[in-house]
């Protein structure tokens, strides 16, 4: 064999192929990371629950500790003396609950004929002639009938039946020691936790500013802006929800406090703090801090009114403070849904016990937080965050494209209280007449549901036919003064909206049109199939002012310019002006411009009115003279 015919392998092989990951190995990965996740926070819960509390402690005493910087004390200073005055507070409230539950116990047996009244005049009722005791003595008898009664069995061999010898377990003579492991034994596991938490805390405190920069290191060199935003956001939430909530908390305390003492309620103090404490705790900690005031009124009252009006003082405390007062003063500073709070005080709850309870929302509003500045976390935002899962567009389409123009009109009307009807235009219903148009492209919107959502369209303007407020006044100082309102020849359809290729396209004309006539500007609709070569020659020219063509995607601009030509002939005095709705926020707008000879280019339903109301008041200046002057110029 020659040497030409020789196969030399190349000297450097191609990369090996790599297999694409499905949607199924993604999800399988992912699941497995979370379960790691999980199991990593369920087992190490020794350590994460006191980091978990020394960080909430850290961000409440924050602003406590830049308060005392302020005022020179000095860094290390204001963090000794900002926890110095967390374990003072934590040691005088554990001191004043102490003493109050001892008087507590001491005046306990006080409230023992009341107790005993209370049990004989329920038992009495109940031995009444009543169903209670008709349904007792039934049993009874069917008892006696099927098992005989208690003494009839004899005892064994005619023998006298022995009484039973009662048996005293008597507890042995408790050593010191003894003693003092069985009292301070069950202290020392809450007393080491404290410890750690309060020492955490301290270095959380001195060293806050270098570890804020190793975590943006570690989680976020790459983009340290967003890290950086992330991390204030979450303390800025953090620090705003804790202020809010131990306020609200105290005030609830205190308000509690003073209803009980009104009622008689016996150390209505212990109950109060007891309740302003508890209601940091979600959904469970009110009823629990309800429930030993309630039973202690129960033995306090020889009747049963003190019970009711202490059941009604925490119903009413807490209905006005969660459902009015809570949701105006955080608003949407929490940033969790009310589901996510469920499911947040369920799950934290199963890895920590009450502590996780307690630390449910904290810790899911951190993670929120971090849904949505991290890429890789973001389904935590949509899932547990109270912003709107999809934008107004988004909803705005599913609501037209399943013919529903009353709910697409009950949301347009709650953005119209705080904006114009041309911004919801811009800002809402054309971005989602773009998704239509993006969907119609690529083959997923039929003919049917195009004709839906014209149909859906025209039924939502004559929803809004009464909101006034167009965003545009012929009476502003930059248009036109007509004395009626109308220029006289603005009147009889002087604008001409074109439809460029299709129903959606006609759809944003309508949109346009309507505008038009809201500011007193008479225009038309006329479809595509109107403007064809085939038809062009029937449009009527007299009067037209005006044409704005209407398209959502131009494509190549091709069918643009052939129609701007044949508007051009038919109706040669009228200003052109294409309506590229698609392009909003694009610069390319002297590209579009050369492709079709319009003589001015929108990209917004605003700007293409500008443009109309220039024209209307003669100040309007082609492009085409534009581009003149600045070359000249």
């Amino acid at each position: 064999m020659s040497a030409e015919h020789i196969h030399h392998p190349p000297d450097h092989a191609p990369p090996p192929q790599v297999a694409p990951v499905s949607d199924l190995q993604t999800a399988y990965m992912a699941s497995v990371i979370a379960a790691v996740v999980v199991a990593g926070i369920y087992f190490g819960r020794p350590i994460l629950v006191p980091l978990a509390l020394a960080v909430i402690l850290a961000f409440a005493l924050g602003p406590v500790v830049s308060g005392l910087r302020r005022l020179r004390l000095g860094h290390v200073p204001s963090v000794i003396m900002a926890v110095l005055f967390a374990v003072l507070m934590i040691g005088a409230f554990g001191a004043f609950i102490g003493t109050q539950f001892a008087r507590l116990a001491a005046d306990l047996p006080h409230y023992q004929t009341n107790l005993s009244q209370k049990i004989q005049s329920v038992r009495d009722s109940a031995n009444g002639d009543g169903v209670l005791h008709r349904a007792a003595t039934m049993f009874d008898k069917l008892s006696d009938q099927i098992l005989g009664p208690e003494n009839s069995t004899p005892a064994a061999n005619g023998a006298p039946e022995q009484k039973p010898i009662p048996v005293v377990i008597r507890q042995p003579q408790s050593a010191p020691l003894r003693v003092a492991k069985d009292v301070v034994g069950p202290l020392l596991d809450p007393l080491a936790t404290v410890t750690i938490v309060m020492v955490f805390v301290i270095f959380m405190l001195l060293q806050k500013e270098d570890l804020r920069d190793r975590f943006i290191r570690l989680a976020g060199s790459r983009d340290l802006q967003r890290t950086t935003v992330a991390l204030d956001e979450a303390a800025s939430r953090l620090s705003r929800y804790l202020l809010l909530q131990t306020t609200v908390n105290a005030w609830f305390g205190l308000l509690v406090f003073f209803g009980l003492w009104a009622i008689g309620v016996p150390n209505p103090g212990l109950w109060g703090l007891m309740a302003g404490m508890f209601r940091f705790v979600p959904y469970v900690g009110v009823p629990i801090a309800a429930a030993v005031p309630i039973l202690l009124s129960v033995a306090a009252d020889p009747g049963w009114s003190m019970v009711f009006w202490t059941l009604g003082l925490f119903v009413v405390l807490e209905g006005i403070t969660g459902q009015a007062i809570e949701p105006f003063l955080y608003g949407r500073n929490i940033g969790l849904s009310a589901v996510a709070i469920v499911v947040a005080a369920a799950f934290w709850t199963w890895l920590w016990g009450p502590v996780g309870l307690l630390l449910s929302t904290p810790l899911t509003m951190c993670l929120v937080v971090l849904g949505r500045h991290v890429d890789a976390l973001k389904f935590l935002d949509v899932m547990l965050g109270d912003r709107p899962p999809l934008a107004m567009e988004e909803s705005f389409y599913l609501r037209i494209l399943a013919g529903n123009p009353d709910e697409a009109a009950a949301e347009a009307e709650s953005f119209l209280r705080e904006n114009s009807l041309i911004e919801y235009f811009d800002q809402v219903a054309i971005r989602a007449l773009t998704l239509a148009q993006k969907d119609a492209d690529r083959g997923a919107l039929d003919e049917k549901h195009r004709l839906r959502i014209k149909e859906t369209i025209r039924e939502l303007i004559a929803n809004l036919t009464e909101h006034e407020q167009s965003g545009f006044s012929l009476n502003d100082p930059e248009a036109p003064h007509f004395s009626s309102g109308v220029h006289p020849l603005w009147e009889g359809g002087a604008v001409l909206c074109v439809a460029g290729r299709g129903h959606i396209d006609e759809i944003a004309a309508m949109l346009l049109a309507h505008v038009l006539t809201k500011d007193g500007i008479a225009a038309r609709v006329i479809s595509s199939e109107e403007v064809s070569p085939a038809n062009i020659h029937l449009v009527e020219p007299s009067g037209v002012r005006a044409v704005c063509m209407s398209y959502l995607d131009p494509g190549n601009y091709k069918n643009a310019r052939y129609l701007v030509r044949r508007l051009k002939r038919q109706i040669p005095d009228a200003v052109s002006i294409g309506g590229f709705w698609g392009l909003s926020g694009d610069t390319a707008y002297l590209d579009a411009l050369e492709a079709t000879g319009c003589d001015a280019v929108a990209t917004s339903l605003t700007e293409a009115i500008s443009h109309i109301q220039a024209a209307a008041s003669g100040k309007f200046v082609p492009a085409s003279a534009q581009k003149k002057d600045a070359a000249s110029a």
